[in-house]
């Protein structure tokens, strides 16, 4: 599946998206350390042993982009021109090493560009699950998008 163009979206058009992952130690490690976050709950299994979840949790920031990256075969994949905005992020339950993920997106707001003719402006509600089907990570993301070329 492709991304589709502005004029070609419906709000409440819904998308699975093909490509789960599951998420690796390594994963996690490089994402705490490629954004300089030293969070023991992250990084240290003995001290997130003593923590109520017993276990390192996943960098949430890393379960944000992971959401957002699965969710670009099927929304913007070939026809973004620029993400505008992330809102409402929540993360309701934890992400753990070992999770397979996968995401799902509905089409929640469309508008026309005010600035350019060539463009329109959609809204996804974004959500992951883990192979519980428990929603780990949700949220909103807006962006533009070109329209197709009539030919």
């Amino acid at each position: 599946m492709t991304a589709r163009y502005f004029n070609q979206l419906a709000i409440g058009d819904h998308i699975v998206h093909p490509i789960r992952r599951t998420v690796t130690e390594t994963d996690n490690l490089l994402w705490s350390a490629m954004t300089h976050n030293p969070q023991p709950l992250h990084l240290d299994a003995e001290a997130a042993k003593a923590t109520e979840f017993g276990q390192i949790l996943v960098n949430s920031t890393f379960t944000l982009s992971l959401m957002v990256g699965l969710s670009v075969e099927g929304t913007t994949h070939g026809s973004l021109i620029a993400n505008l905005g992330f809102d409402k992020i929540v993360l309701p339950k934890p992400v753990f090493i070992g999770d397979t993920l996968r995401c799902e997106s509905t089409v929640t707001a469309l508008r026309e560009s005010n600035s350019r003719p060539n463009a329109g402006i959609a809204t996804w509600e974004h959500r992951l699950y883990n192979q519980r089907d428990e929603i780990v990570c949700q949220g909103l993301r807006t962006a533009m998008l070109l329209r197709e070329r009539a030919a």
